[in-house]
C-alpha cells in the first residue's frame, strides 16, 4: 500500500520537476550581443482619418505583409504555445557529431527566428507600397520593438497611418477615333469603377482592364490582352485626388487590334488506340474528320459546336464548345486551336478542334469512407463498370456494386442500435439529350440528360430487422441556364419489404401502430420534381436554393378509381403508398473578408399521407440531429415536438421521426493554417407530426409551442480541406432540449458533459 501511494505521488512530482527544469532553460543563451529573438506580432494598429473607413481588403494585405511565424507559432504570428522545445534544445543541448543523440538533436532542434530575420524595416516599406496601391499616398507605416523582462526577446508593434484616401477626380477615356477605341470607352463607361469619386486602387484598375479585355475578345478582338491598356495618373492637377487618363500601348502591332470573324471549322475525332482511316463529312457546323472504325452518331458533334462560319469570333464560343464536348464524357482529350486564315483577304480565324476517344469500357474499384447526412460513418467498397458510348451518341451504361459497413457518430454512439451493413446493385442508362417533346424549355448551351435506372439494396440493422428495397426510375436532368437546373422524375416505383424482424423490433411495432404502418411492406409509385438555383450575388456572396416536391400513388389511385376499385388498393397484391411531400432549403454564403465566410441555412419540409395510406413511409419521414443537422445531438435523438422517449424504451429512435421539419443553421468559417480551417456554429430545429399520435404526446405541430420546441446547440469544429476531399470534425454543445429535463431556464441540459456530441464527417454540412 505504501509503495503504491509513493509511486502515485512521484508521478505528478516528476512531471512538475521536469516542467520546472525545462522552464528554467534559457531560450536566448546562445544569441549574440546584438541579436534579439522574435516572439511574434504584438498588434497591427491601423489609424484612419475621422469619418473614413479603411479600404476593403487592406487589413488582410497588411497582415500578409507581416505574417512571419515565430519559433513556437500556434497557427498565427499572434499566438504561441508555451513550451518552445526546439529553442530549448538549440540553446541548452550540445550536438554530438553522430549517433542516436545527434539524430535526436536534429529532430528536435529549431533555429531561433530573430528580429533581423523578420526585417521589420523592409515590411514597413511593403506596407507603404500597399497603401500607395490602395490610394493612400500620404500613408505611413512604422514599427516598434516591444520588449519584456528579457531584453533579448521582443514582439513587434506595427503602426499604420493610412492618411486620407485619394479619389479619382476625373477620368479621360480614349479618343473616339476608331471602332476599337469607341468599344473600349463604351465598356469602361458601363462599369461601376471608372467614375469620379472612386478611390484610386491598382487592383481595381487591373480588374477593369481584364473586364474590358473579356468583352473585346467576345467581340472579335481575339488577340487583345489586358496589358494593352495603360493608365496615366496625375496627383498634381487637383491636390488630394487623382486625374486618370486611359491609353493604349503604342508598340502593339496594328493587326492585333483588328476584329476577326470565324472562318473554317474543322473537327478531328481520333481513336483511343490511334490509327484508323479518315472519313470526312461536311456538317452544318463545319468539316468533321473521323478516324474509322469508330462509333459516333451523325449529329452529336455538330450539336456541341457553338462556332458559326462568318460570325464575329468569340472566346465565349470556344468555352461553350469545350464544355459541351467534355460533358459528353466520351473523350479523354479535347483541344481547340485558332489560326488566322492567311489565304483570305478577310480577317478570318480558322478553328481546329481535336478530340480523342476515351476507352469505351472502364472498370473501377473504389475504397472510401462515407459520411451521410444522418451521421453514419463507415468504410465502403464500390466496383463499377461503365460503357461511355454505348450507341455512339455518348450514352453511358453503368453498373455499380456497392457494399458498406456503417456506424453512428456523436454522443451515445457506443450504444447505437443503428450500426449496420448495406449492399446494393445499381444500373443506369444515361442519354446526353432529352428524350422529350421539344416544348420542354431547355438551354441549348448545356448538355441535358435522360436517365433510366434500376436499383436493389439490402439493409441490415443487427438485432432488429433486415429490409430489401427495389426501385426503378425514369428521370430528366436539364438546365434553364448556367445557374438553374431541373430534375423531373417522370416515374419512379419503389418496393420495400421487411425480410425478417426480431422480437425486440416487433415489440416496438406492436406498441405503436403508426410506426408499424410506416414500416409495412409496400409499393411507392411516385413522380417528383427538383429545382436548384446556385447563383453568385456580386463578387463575394452566393445563394443556393433547392426545392423538391414528390407525389406518390395519386396517378395509380386515379386509374384504380376509374376502373371502379374502392377501399384499399393493391399493386401486385401489395398495398401501395399514397402521400405528398415537399421540402426546400436556402443556403446563403457571405464573405466577410479574405477567406472568412458566414454561411446560413434554413430548411423546411412537410409530408402528408392520404387515400390509400394512413402513414408516410418511414424512409420518407423527416428527422433531425447528426453531423449535417443539429450537431449537439445524435441522429433521431430529439422530436417529434416535445416528445421524450420513455427511459425504459432503449430503442426509441424508431419513434423520433416526423412529417414536418424546420432547421436553422449559421456557421462562421475561417482559415487557420494552410488546408486547416475552423468553424463555430449555431444550430436549431426539430421535427413534428401533422397528425396527433397518442403514443407520442407533444409531438403535434402547434404554433403556440413552436419556438419552445426548437432544440438548439452551438459548437466548434475543424476542417481539413485538401480540395477534392474535406474531412470534418465538429463538437456540438447542447443548449436547449424541447422537453422537460427537470431544470429551469432556457439552458436545460442536465450537465455540460451530457450536452456534448462529436461528429466526424466527410464534406461541409451545407
Amino acid at each position: 500500500m505504501t509503495m503504491t501511494i509513493r509511486h502515485t505521488l512521484l508521478r505528478p512530482l516528476s512531471a512538475l520537476m521536469l516542467i520546472a527544469i525545462m522552464a528554467s532553460c534559457s531560450t536566448t543563451r546562445r544569441l549574440g550581443a546584438d541579436e534579439v529573438l522574435y516572439t511574434g506580432v504584438k498588434k497591427i494598429d491601423t489609424v484612419v482619418p475621422d469619418g473614413q473607413k479603411s479600404a476593403p481588403g487592406l487589413d488582410g494585405q497588411v497582415k500578409n505583409a507581416v505574417n512571419v511565424a515565430p519559433n513556437n507559432s500556434l497557427i498565427s504570428p499572434y499566438l504561441r504555445y508555451p513550451f518552445p522545445l526546439g529553442l530549448w534544445v538549440y540553446n541548452n543541448w550540445s550536438n554530438p557529431p553522430h549517433g542516436f543523440k545527434h539524430w535526436l538533436y536534429e529532430k528536435l532542434v529549431a533555429e531561433p527566428v530573430l528580429i533581423s530575420d523578420v526585417r521589420p524595416e523592409v515590411r514597413t516599406k511593403m506596407i507603404d507600397e500597399i497603401l500607395d496601391n490602395n490610394g493612400y499616398f500620404r500613408g505611413t507605416a512604422s514599427y516598434e520593438l516591444i520588449k519584456g523582462k528579457n531584453p533579448k526577446k521582443a514582439r513587434i508593434l506595427y503602426t499604420v497611418n493610412t492618411g486620407p484616401e485619394y479619389p479619382l477626380s476625373s477620368i479621360e477615356l480614349l479618343p473616339d477615333t476608331s471602332r476599337l477605341y469607341h468599344l473600349i470607352d463604351s465598356v469602361a463607361a458601363a462599369g461601376t469603377y471608372l467614375r469620379p469619386g472612386s478611390r484610386y486602387c491598382t487592383d481595381s484598375l487591373s480588374a477593369e482592364r481584364v473586364r474590358i479585355t473579356n468583352v473585346l475578345r467576345n467581340r472579335g478582338y481575339y488577340f487583345f490582352r489586358p496589358d494593352y491598356i495603360e493608365y496615366l495618373a496625375d496627383s498634381t492637377i487637383t491636390p488630394g485626388s487623382i486625374a486618370l487618363r486611359m491609353t493604349v500601348a503604342s508598340n502593339i502591332p496594328h493587326a492585333l487590334l483588328l476584329p476577326y470573324r470565324t472562318g473554317k471549322v474543322t473537327t478531328r475525332i481520333y481513336r483511343n488506340k490511334g490509327g484508323g482511316t479518315p472519313d470526312t463529312t461536311m456538317t452544318r457546323r463545319g468539316m468533321l474528320i473521323q478516324m474509322q472504325p469508330s462509333r459516333l452518331r451523325k449529329n452529336l458533334i455538330p450539336s456541341c459546336i457553338a462556332f458559326r462560319n462568318g460570325r464575329t469570333f468569340s472566346v465565349r464560343d470556344m468555352n461553350r464548345t469545350q464544355t459541351s464536348l467534355s460533358r459528353l464524357g466520351i473523350f479523354s482529350g479535347i483541344e481547340i486551336n485558332v489560326y488566322p486564315d492567311t489565304t483570305s483577304a478577310d480577317r478570318l480565324l480558322d478553328v481546329d478542334i481535336a478530340c480523342t476517344f476515351d476507352a469505351p469500357l472502364e472498370a473501377s474499384l473504389e475504397v472510401n469512407v462515407t459520411s451521410k447526412s444522418n451521421s453514419y460513418l463507415g468504410p465502403g467498397l464500390t466496383f463499377g463498370l461503365t460503357n461511355r458510348n454505348l450507341f455512339g451518341g455518348g450514352e453511358q451504361l453503368s453498373l455499380n456494386l456497392t457494399g458498406s459497413y456503417e456506424w453512428q457518430t456523436g454522443r451515445d454512439r457506443g450504444n447505437s442500435i443503428f450500426n449496420s451493413y448495406e449492399v446494393g446493385l445499381t444500373t443506369s442508362l444515361s442519354f446526353p439529350r432529352l428524350l422529350a417533346p421539344r416544348f420542354v424549355p431547355r438551354s441549348r448551351r448545356e448538355v441535358n440528360w435522360t436517365r433510366i435506372s434500376l436499383n436493389a439494396d439490402l439493409l441490415n440493422r443487427p438485432h432488429y430487422f433486415r429490409m430489401a428495397q427495389f426501385n426503378a426510375s425514369f428521370n430528366y436532368d436539364w438546365r434553364l441556364n448556367r445557374y438553374a437546373s431541373n430534375t423531373l422524375t417522370l416515374y419512379k416505383i419503389t418496393y420495400t419489404k421487411l425480410i425478417n424482424t426480431t422480437t425486440e423490433f416487433d415489440s416496438v411495432m406492436d406498441a405503436n401502430q403508426a410506426i408499424a404502418q410506416s414500416f409495412r411492406s409496400q409499393f411507392i409509385p411516385q413522380i417528383a420534381y427538383s429545382f436548384v438555383l446556385d447563383r453568385p450575388i456580386g463578387h463575394d456572396n452566393n445563394i443556393n436554393w433547392q426545392f423538391t416536391v414528390q407525389e406518390a400513388g395519386g396517378i395509380t389511385d386515379l386509374i384504380y378509381k376509374a376502373a371502379g376499385k374502392k377501399g384499399e388498393k393493391k399493386l401486385f397484391g401489395t398495398p401501395f403508398s399514397q402521400f405528398i411531400k415537399g421540402q426546400t432549403q436556402l443556403v446563403y454564403n457571405r464573405r466577410l473578408y479574405g477567406d472568412h465566410w458566414l454561411v446560413s441555412r434554413v430548411a423546411v419540409g412537410a409530408a402528408h399521407a392520404y387515400g390509400n395510406s394512413k402513414a408516410v413511409p418511414y424512409s420518407e419521414q423527416f428527422y433531425v440531429g447528426g453531423a449535417n443537422s443539429i450537431r449537439a445531438f445524435t441522429v433521431r435523438s430529439i422530436g417529434p415536438g416535445s416528445y421524450q422517449v420513455p427511459k425504459n424504451l432503449i430503442n426509441g429512435y424508431f419513434d423520433q421521426t416526423g412529417t414536418f421539419k424546420f432547421e436553422f443553421n449559421v456557421e462562421y468559417r475561417f482559415p487557420i493554417y494552410g488546408p486547416l480551417h475552423g468553424a463555430v456554429f449555431f444550430d436549431s430545429g426539430n421535427v413534428w407530426l401533422l397528425r396527433n399520435d397518442p403514443m407520442r404526446p407533444g409531438g403535434k405541430l402547434r404554433g403556440s409551442t413552436f419556438f419552445k420546441d426548437l432544440a438548439t446547440g452551438t459548437g466548434a469544429g475543424l476542417r481539413l480541406d485538401i480540395g477534392m476531399l474535406v474531412v470534418r470534425g465538429d463538437l456540438g454543445i447542447g443548449i436547449h432540449l424541447p422537453y422537460d429535463t427537470g431544470r429551469r431556464g432556457y439552458y436545460n441540459m442536465k450537465s455540460f458533459g451530457n450536452s456534448l456530441a462529436f461528429h466526424l464527417a466527410i464534406g461541409y454540412p451545407f
